[in-house]
């Protein structure tokens, strides 16, 4: 129902449920005047125009989120995503608008200079999908609003360059020195170890408020999601450290990155979900953040799943989960403070795909007019989150 998909690859499915059409409610054209009883659901008013609760539900299911919660058992979650997805969303300001084009500045210029600079290195990309960057700010940010400790960060490959850079606050200095082959000998690296399987440590200061949060990356191989079950190991392990006196506060976040593909294909995803209110190994919920690049490797999502979303494996655990448009850095930012807010308030998971595209090849030695060709084509050279962006 919602215009999430910046390719738009299926135009059929674009606003075509019949849900949608006020006719198949046995309601017509006339009645959009008419007034209903709604008993307080929309803003407080027991008696609302049928033409006024369409648009508010639009704004809420049909704009650039979709959101799924009616799986969810508890009826106090499911009426507190109600209520925030269908309040009037607040603009963000134009100093919020600016800090947010800067950060996709920032991702997009990194990954321009790469591959200008170092031509057909691997470094998996992560243009395309460059909106994840302000998405983790936002998230992070909101953390930090809470007062909470730290974020500790699990991700694959793609993007990891970026992330550790333009959130983690790695130097360029060094991340270019490790493209020139130049690894420093004091750290301690294994034998298989490259520059996208290194983790990192830093401090996140708030642009908007007074608070800061310490932000780790943990490192990882290639094995996609193998990252998971130790993220969230070391995350119970620091909250135990942390909660000596026996008080659970959660004061550590996981936040963990998927490829859509391995969300949906590989076990150790629900092998570890199935760990997430079990006692001794609970964390107080985790943000995960999928990049639906809508592509695994070479595999089109028809043919490597069977579920409608790549999500669905996380309704076992009554996770909710929204949906958002990659080309709408705004709608990003937004679904991360509401996630945070939503762990903050129940302790649970809560699961953020958005779709986005692959710009180039599974790595720079692909061609991607071979291996995506669909992608390829319906993203033109000069797209991109950032350019896509309204300027404030």
């Amino acid at each position: 129902m919602a215009d999430i998909d910046p390719l738009r690859l299926d135009k059929t499915r674009f606003r075509s449920h019949p849900d949608l059409d006020v006719c198949s409610h046995g309601l017509t054209l006339w009645d959009l005047d008419r007034l209903f009883k709604v008993d307080g659901c929309f803003g407080g008013s027991p008696y609302m125009k049928l033409r006024d609760v369409l648009s508010i539900l639009r704004d809420a299911y049909c704009r650039h989120v979709g959101v799924e919660y009616t799986h969810i058992l508890e009826p106090e979650q499911q009426q507190w995503l109600q209520q925030r997805v269908e309040a009037k969303h607040v603009k963000p300001t134009v100093a919020q608008q600016k800090y947010i084009l800067s950060k996709l500045n920032a991702a997009e210029a990194f990954e321009t200079f790469l591959q200008t600079k170092y031509v057909g290195q691997k470094r998996f990309s992560l243009e395309g999908a460059e909106s994840v960057i302000p998405m983790m700010d936002a998230a992070i940010d909101q953390c930090a609003e809470h007062g909470l400790d730290e974020v500790v960060i699990g991700m694959p490959h793609r993007g990891r360059l970026n992330v550790l850079a333009n959130i983690v606050g790695k130097p360029y200095s060094q991340i270019f020195t490790e493209f020139e082959g130049n690894l420093n000998p004091s750290q301690a690296h294994g034998s298989g170890d490259v520059k996208y399987h290194l983790g990192a440590t830093g401090v996140y200061l708030q642009m908007f408020g007074d608070n800061d949060i310490q932000v780790s990356l943990t490192a990882n191989p290639s094995h996609l999601e193998a990252v998971d079950p130790v993220l969230e190991g070391l995350v119970r392990a620091k909250q135990d450290l942390l909660d000596s006196d026996g008080e659970q506060r959660f004061s550590v976040v996981p936040m963990m990155l998927h490829g859509d593909a391995a969300f949906a294909g590989q076990g150790v995803v629900a092998e570890t979900l199935n760990l997430t209110n079990l006692p001794g190994y609970r964390v107080g919920g985790t943000i995960h953040i999928i990049v639906n690049n809508q592509i695994g490797f070479t595999t089109a999502p028809e043919y490597s799943r069977s579920s409608e979303y790549c999500t669905d494996v996380a309704k076992m655990i009554g996770a909710p989960i929204f949906h958002v448009n990659g080309d709408d850095p705004e709608a990003c930012e937004w679904v991360a403070r509401l996630a945070v807010d939503f762990r903050q308030e129940f302790h649970k998971d809560v699961v953020i795909d958005m779709l986005c595209y692959r710009r180039r090849g599974h790595n720079e030695g692909d061609d991607p007019s071979m291996t995506n060709p669909t992608c390829t084509t319906s993203s033109t050279p000069s797209a991109g989150p950032a350019r896509a962006t309204p300027k404030p």
